[in-house]
Formats: C-alpha cells, sequence, structure tokens
C-alpha cells in the first residue's frame, strides 16, 4: 500500500480549498483596486496653475488647460509656445508623480509582501504603473 506523501504533515496540513478562495479573493481585491485607480483623477500644476495637466490614477492623460495669461503677450507667442510646452511636461511629470503615489497608496496594501510588488518584499521590479 502506498503512503501519502502529506499524511506525515498531520491533521494541520496544507488546505488548498482555503488556499485557492484566499488567492481567489485577493484577485477580487486587486481588479477593484484597479478600477478604483482608472476612475481616479489627479491634477499636476506648474507655473502657479498657469498650466494644469489631469491623469487617470493609472497615469493616462485626460486634460490639459493653459492659462490664457501664459500667452498674453502676442509678440513673443512664439517664444511663449516653446515655454508652454515645457510647462506641459512639467505638469505631466507633477500629475504623473501624484498618481504613482495613489497607486503605491491603493495597491501597496495587496501586494501582502509579494517581491516586485509596490509595498512588496524586496524593493525591486517596476514601479506600481509598470515603469
Amino acid at each position: 500500500m502506498t503512503q501519502n506523501p502529506f499524511d506525515a504533515l498531520g491533521g494541520g496540513g496544507l488546505d488548498l480549498g482555503a488556499l485557492l478562495q484566499q488567492a481567489q479573493q485577493m484577485q477580487e481585491d486587486l481588479q477593484e483596486a484597479q478600477a478604483r485607480l482608472a476612475d481616479a483623477t489627479v491634477e499636476g500644476s506648474v507655473a502657479g496653475g498657469a498650466v494644469k495637466v489631469t491623469v487617470s490614477g493609472t497615469g493616462e492623460l485626460t486634460g490639459v488647460t493653459i492659462s490664457p495669461a501664459a500667452v498674453d503677450d502676442p509678440g513673443q507667442l512664439a517664444d511663449n509656445l516653446e515655454e508652454i510646452g515645457d510647462l506641459v511636461v512639467a505638469a505631466y511629470r507633477d500629475a504623473r508623480a501624484k498618481a504613482d503615489a495613489l497607486a503605491e497608496q491603493t495597491l501597496g496594501p495587496l501586494a501582502g509582501g509579494l517581491p516586485g510588488m509596490p509595498g512588496g518584499e524586496g524593493g525591486a521590479g517596476p514601479g506600481p504603473l509598470g515603469f
């Protein structure tokens, strides 16, 4: 008669059903957190609010607002446009940093010590948005 190799574990052996249920719950929690991130918006701004950029919680660019004051001198429009381009990039970086922080805050607790995940052990691997 062949002996079950798990018999040595006794009554406190591995409960695969409970483990599967826990994994399914973690997957549901992660999907809910990802949906909350996709619905969230974060704003970045520079130059005292002259240029504002809005991104979703996942980092997708959703809006750009440029104050008329940013282009108030028609004689300097070419110079202003170059500067505005730089300001848009800076505002996007500001918004993206906030989105990354929001993703870390939202997804970090779900990592539960998983290596390479935000909030997990090891600190290696991509950031919360995959970069």
